[in-house]
């Protein structure tokens, strides 16, 4: 984001702006869980075949997992295509699946795909199904293709990293609705069966009404790939792109968005009203860190006037947690612990706890097979909006209002693609003009 654009996000007169982006987000519908499909029991889906043909865009380590998951889910899905920008990386993930599933990977050298373009080859496949699991900035253009293309999809998240972003991704999931295609979020603990039962309880008012939320994600370092003499700069930023923000959208929306969900889901999955918030980089000071900060603390308000304190960190060799905290007017509970204290009671959850991330796939497979498509367009976005808006009060040391964020038209990244030269971007310096990265 430039600092003109900077400076007018913070201005309150775009109300009409607000109300029609809400409007076409509602427009798109809201998810149904459809978890516990029963994969020994396949019922015919609309191409008029038990199979369903699967197609991995994004061979890393979530995209391989994913494919995992997708076989696991269901007795009658193949992997027959996968797609990544690296050819090392089709060969890695396909040795992995051939593995674990030697007679479900069905993927011949002519469905294998790598470069900028792969995933329009991808399009042109037979699958009924695409995982989206690539870098979060491919993430809008990869949605529109699968929906002009008539295919279902599974979308990793965050949706985007700018918002111009996220009114690609929800005009395509409207447009999936009307074409009754399945989008299934990859916000996994939405299927989770502890944290569902734990949040229903509270929407049921356990703990009366919410005051006020916390919502932590301190954690530590992640992988770094290095820098090859052959790579050119968008192959380096590329191979390590967690550290670019129009790569990315930094941690608070790469991985801090699970935290920001719960959050928004307990507000009825509206976007705040405001934020403010602090964040910067401590430890990241070289230049291999490319642009993103190291920690974030937000506080997001809702017109009710509930708060929700976000903090996120990724440092090593400090304190860790994770959980969510629920302060409500009668009682308290932790989403993640599932836990509920309520005056002279606390609840415990007791039950199962299948793998979050077999189920959101099992919901996905089972709303295709019984024409019922699952819709997850509205609040994947939303959360997306949340962390871009956590993100931009952060960098610019400013109130962000929910009325000047929707309206904002800053597209961050190159404006083509090629492995060739590419601007890394600004670090952000709160209250006053990026530095570029290494100075």
């Amino acid at each position: 984001m430039n600092e003109k654009s900077r400076s007018k996000i913070n201005s309150t007169d775009t109300a009409s702006n607000r109300r029609q982006f809400l409007a076409g987000s509602a427009m798109a519908g809201t998810g149904i869980w459809l978890g516990g499909a029963q994969a020994s029991m396949p019922m015919v889906h609309r191409s008029g075949s038990d199979v369903l043909k699967v197609a991995l865009i994004g061979c890393g380590g979530r995209g391989t997992g994913a494919a995992h998951d997708a076989i696991h889910a269901d007795s009658f899905t193949q992997i027959t295509v996968l797609a990544d920008l690296f050819p090392d990386r089709i060969t890695s993930c396909l040795e992995s699946l051939e593995k674990a599933f030697p007679d479900r990977v069905k993927v011949p050298e002519e469905n294998r795909f790598s470069g900028l373009d792969a995933y329009k080859k991808v399009m042109e496949s037979d699958v009924d199904v695409v995982l989206l699991c690539t870098t979060p900035h491919f993430r809008p253009q990869h949605m529109e293709a699968a929906v002009a293309a008539g295919k279902h999809i599974f979308c990793e998240k965050p949706v985007a990293v700018d918002v111009p972003g996220v009114h690609r991704v929800l005009a395509a999931s409207r447009e999936a609705k009307e074409k009754s295609l399945a989008v299934v979020s990859g916000l996994c603990w939405r299927y989770d069966s502890k944290v569902r039962e734990v949040i229903q309880r509270i929407q049921d008012g356990a703990i009366g009404d919410i005051v006020a939320i916390q919502e932590n994600y301190l954690t530590g370092t992640l992988w770094h790939r290095g820098r090859q003499p052959e790579w050119s700069e968008m192959e380096y930023q590329l191979q390590n792109w967690l550290y670019f923000t129009w790569l990315s959208g930094d941690h608070i929306a790469e991985q801090h968005i699970h935290s920001l969900d719960k959050a928004l889901w307990l507000n009825n999955d509206e976007v705040p009203l405001k934020c403010t918030g602090m964040g910067g980089r401590q430890v990241r000071t070289e230049e291999k860190w490319g642009n993103v900060y190291d920690h974030f603390a937000c506080c997001f308000e809702w017109e009710n006037g509930v708060k929700a304190f976000t903090f996120t960190r990724q440092m090593a060799g400090c304190y860790n947690d994770v959980d969510d905290y629920i302060l409500g007017s009668k009682g308290n509970a932790q989403i993640l612990r599932g836990v509920i204290n309520s005056p002279g009671e606390t609840w415990r959850y007791r039950g199962r706890t299948p793998s979050m991330y077999v189920q959101e796939h099992e919901a996905l497979y089972k709303s295709i097979r019984e024409g019922n498509p699952i819709n997850d367009g509205v609040y994947m976005s939303h959360s997306t909006l949340m962390a871009i808006m956590g993100r931009e009060a952060c960098y610019t040391g400013q109130e962000i209002t929910r009325d000047a964020l929707l309206a904002d038209a800053t597209v961050l990244g190159p404006s083509s693609y090629e492995f060739g030269d590419v601007d890394p971007g600004l670090i952000a310096m709160p209250g006053a003009p990026g530095k570029k990265v290494g100075t």
